[in-house]
């Protein structure tokens, strides 16, 4: 028996603290077993939108985040979201965990959705799919899959691009590399350094392209220009990634944006797609996405899948359900498709016209410089090819956030600050 004093341990007869031991000395800084790990450097978008939402300036501007705003600039639900919740709250299903790789009508109605509905390679079942957590989920797994089966790959991503592919590809285990796709002297596309630096990369390599409406330059290439990159692509036996976060969205036409990866599913490819359903339902917060894999034969697609869900059960055991069902449902319901598909008219109408009215605004004040590239790229960014100075300027004279590489979110423009954002690119141009 031991006293009731706790002076000694029963294993290994260690002396152990009494009750009044001052244990202060061990919760101090100096002394955390936790004390050599660094402070990491604030999020580039995230960062900035704290500052933003710290600035007293009742006029300020958000053309920061990736989100779509209304006419007004505020957070907009779509109705047919709405009304597919309601369906889903009066059904009053289950709460049961789902499947590792997912909703099954969730995951085949995102399959056709980008493939469409008379795939070769839907038909022959040579296509994987599992539910991610959304398009962030989707390349960590898609990633992690890759990395599994073929780590000494590079993977290319174009120059520029989201920021998070690199940090996810190199997490995983990659060497990342880039190729060219930016033309900073004609605010355009370089087709030819991208194409070069293709047939450059090793054969085999991992290639990141963004399937419509690039980030952040909303520059894509013409399909002309796609049969030139699935050529090459092929010929190096490359696999690629199609990161695909805006389709529909895009041009307002769910087939028109996803014409590139149809056209390498037509060429008998292999390719991953990486969705998101953030922007085209508006469902940011549920985290909503798919990993898509075509493949050469039914036996590939067997083995992918059940690597894949092997990365998913170590990762998240099982997908949330909520936003699944969402969008299965208007996927799915004719009437709430149709009424998906015109407010996706609607978005990339107004996400257009404030294009419009921002270019008129640019040259009405004679801002130094041509602005065409404004009206000529695609989707909710735009590349606008200002310097970090004149964009520093713009925040802290003006009160107009937006990123250090120029990049602004046409979405935050409204007909009310269209006027304001001009007149501080046109001040930060000529002052900085």
């Amino acid at each position: 028996m031991f006293s009731s004093s706790g002076s000694q341990s029963p294993v290994g007869m260690h002396t152990i603290p009494s009750s009044d031991t001052d244990l202060s000395a061990f919760s101090s800084e100096e002394d955390s077993l936790w004390a050599t790990v660094p402070l990491a450097p604030p999020d580039a978008v995230f960062g900035i939108v704290a500052e933003f939402k710290k600035d007293p300036c009742e006029d300020k501007v958000d053309l920061v985040v990736g989100a779509y705003r209304d006419g007004e600039g505020r957070p907009y639900l779509l109705k047919c979201v709405s009304d597919a919740e309601k369906e889903i709250a009066e059904s009053e299903l289950d709460k049961e965990y789902l499947p590792i790789d997912g909703l099954k009508e969730f995951k085949d109605a995102a399959v056709k959705l980008v493939l469409g509905d008379d795939s070769s390679a839907v038909r022959e079942n040579r296509v994987m799919s599992i539910q991610t957590l959304s398009g962030t989920g989707a390349l960590n797994t898609v990633a992690a899959l890759y990395h599994r089966f073929s780590p000494t790959s590079t993977v290319y991503i174009s120059n520029p691009t989201w920021a998070n592919h690199r940090s996810i590809f190199e997490t995983a285990g990659f060497s990342v590399s880039t190729y060219r796709y930016w033309c900073p002297e004609t605010r355009s596309l370089d087709f030819t350094g991208m194409t070069s630096d293709l047939l450059k990369a090793p054969h085999g390599s991992i290639i990141i392209l963004h399937l419509c409406a690039h980030n952040p330059t909303g520059v894509d290439p013409t399909e002309e220009q796609w049969k030139a990159i699935a050529e090459i692509c092929a010929d190096k036996r490359h696999k690629v990634i199609f990161d695909s976060a805006y389709q529909g969205y895009c041009s307002g036409d769910l087939d028109a944006d996803a014409w590139a990866a149809r056209y390498f599913e037509s060429k008998g490819m292999e390719f991953a797609v990486t969705m998101s359903f953030s922007k085209n339902m508006g469902l940011y917060g549920e985290r909503v996405g798919c990993l898509v894999q075509v493949t050469a034969s039914p036996a590939v697609a067997a083995s992918l899948l059940s690597q894949a869900k092997t990365i998913a059960r170590v990762t998240y055991s099982n997908p949330p359900k909520h936003g699944a069902r969402i969008a299965a449902k208007i996927l799915t319901t004719p009437s709430l498709r149709a009424m998906w598909i015109e407010e996706l008219k609607g978005m990339s109408t107004r996400i257009t016209r404030m294009r419009e009215l921002l270019h008129t605004q640019l040259v009405q004040q004679n801002t130094p410089g041509d602005w065409s590239h404004i009206i000529s790229q695609r989707g909710m960014f735009s590349f606008t090819g200002i310097t970090q100075k004149q964009a520093k300027k713009m925040t802290t004279d003006h009160s107009v956030y937006l990123l250090g590489s120029g990049r602004i979110s046409v979405a935050g423009v409204t007909e009310g600050n269209v006027e304001k954002i001009a007149r501080a690119f046109h001040q930060s141009i000529v002052e900085a």
